[in-house]
């Protein structure tokens, strides 16, 4: 099945349907972090990361099926493999492991800095050569993540920071090589071919990372892990990559800075976490260190 999202439709109406697809991504994925907070409180990290991976591998594998998509060339696989280590497997498992140490309204604060990861590893892989200008505002909008994060040495796990840093690192890859591969392949081909190839590891190591019991889990920890099984892991990636190639990368991919705002929302409406005008403030300041490296990217 080809993708067909940028055909028979006039500019100017595929430009507005790449923004509003590439919203309604954005939005999925600020429920991201809140519900993985909720999770790791009943289940292992490990294999809440493994059986996320595993129940969007399923629903994928039959997707791609029912669909009769396009197989991945030989030359694609590597690509497929790097975007299942930096979405499928090393996020959510960074990022599980990090809410275990830090409340999620902490570590969204974070996510501010993923358009620019993206952006950096987009850089490297299309071999462009940005402004001066563009480092400037990346090393200061890095600075300002940093600074926030040891302020809050007193009462933040500085274990917590690094698995984020690492996490936000791994998933701009893995976005990166998605955007770059979905030219070729299909934007939501690209994260049902990764999480299908995957499938037989993750189902696997799914298996082995299960608890002995699931008795005394909470009705909030199940609808969590469907969230980010159904949501976070595939059908948010479905409107983002369509968004993408409707609207263009560079464009839509700066919704990504709305994220860390409507993920403090979240946090604070349903988890009832503190959430700081200090926490406004610094995503703030790293949002326009963000826009501004963006618009002199080239």
């Amino acid at each position: 099945m080809q993708n067909t999202s940028n055909l028979h439709l006039p500019a100017t109406e595929k430009n507005l349907w790449g923004w509003i697809n590439g919203f309604i991504g954005v939005v999925i994925f600020s429920a991201s972090l809140p519900a993985t907070r909720v999770a790791v409180q009943a289940f292992d990290p490990v294999f809440l990361t493994f059986a996320r991976a595993s129940i969007a591998g399923v629903l994928a594998l039959c997707i791609l099926a029912l669909l009769n998509a396009k197989r991945p060339g030989r030359s694609q696989l590597l690509s497929l493999l790097i975007v299942a280590i930096g979405v499928v497997v090393g996020f959510p498992l960074l990022t599980a492991l990090a809410l275990q140490h830090v409340s999620s309204a902490h570590s969204i604060i974070f996510l501010g800095l993923l358009p620019l990861c993206t952006a950096a590893f987009g850089v490297l892989r299309a071999g462009e050569h940005p402004r001066p200008t563009f480092w400037l505002f990346s090393v200061l909008g890095s600075a300002l993540v940093i600074a926030f994060a040891l302020s809050q040495g007193l009462t933040a796990n500085p274990k917590g920071d690094v698995l984020m840093l690492l996490a936000v690192l791994i998933c701009g890859l893995g976005y990166a090589e998605g955007a770059k591969l979905s030219k070729t392949l299909g934007g939501w081909q690209v994260i049902s071919w990764a999480l299908a190839l995957s499938l037989p590891l993750m189902g696997a190591l799914a298996w082995l990372s299960a608890p002995a019991s699931f008795a005394g889990i909470r009705p909030s920890a199940w609808f969590s892990l469907a969230y980010i099984s159904l949501f976070s892991m595939l059908i948010g990636f479905f409107f983002w990559y369509r968004g993408l190639a409707q609207g263009g990368i560079a464009a839509v991919s700066q919704l990504q800075l709305l994220q860390p705002f409507f993920g403090l929302a979240l946090a604070a409406t349903f988890l009832h976490e503190t959430v700081t005008l200090g926490m406004f403030g610094i995503t703030g300041a790293v949002v326009v260190c963000v826009v501004a490296a963006k618009k002199f990217a080239m």
